[in-house]
């Protein structure tokens, strides 16, 4: 896992959790090896609260990234704590069927493609007459 993971771990500390106490770190690498981090940030509202998932796919996005190979997602718990719904629907719409490893802080790890964590989805193929010659999910 090498660096990847470290990013994301580092991220994780950066998280603002004051309202769960949960704090999650995410590593995003670019196809061009370059890696986006992101990390949870909580709202006294709760509806505006933002995945560590959805915080590293916008920096990415933000930078001019478009294709990405693999998310690190770590996070202290004894389980291993997949993407949210809304973050499988980020993660599959801008990274396509990336790599997926979910890990905690004891080191333990669980690799998937996100056709795994979101078999179904829906993406741009609903809109194909619309969108002919625009840009398609990956």
């Amino acid at each position: 896992m090498g660096d990847l993971a470290n990013r994301a771990v580092e991220a994780r500390e950066r998280a603002v959790a004051p309202f769960s106490g949960f704090k999650v770190g995410a590593a995003l690498e670019a196809a061009d090896g370059t890696t986006y981090t992101g990390c949870n940030i909580e709202n006294a509202t709760f509806s505006l609260t933002v995945c560590a998932e959805r915080v590293a796919v916008w920096k990415a996005l933000s930078e001019g990234a478009k294709n990405f190979v693999k998310i690190v997602v770590v996070a202290d718990s004894d389980t291993l704590t997949p993407p949210c719904g809304s973050c499988r629907q980020v993660l599959w719409e801008f990274c396509g069927n990336l790599e997926v490893v979910l890990m905690n802080l004891k080191g333990e790890t669980r690799t998937l493609k996100m056709a795994d964590l979101f078999p179904d989805p829906f993406d741009m193929k609903f809109f194909a007459s619309k969108t002919e010659g625009k840009r398609n999910t990956p």
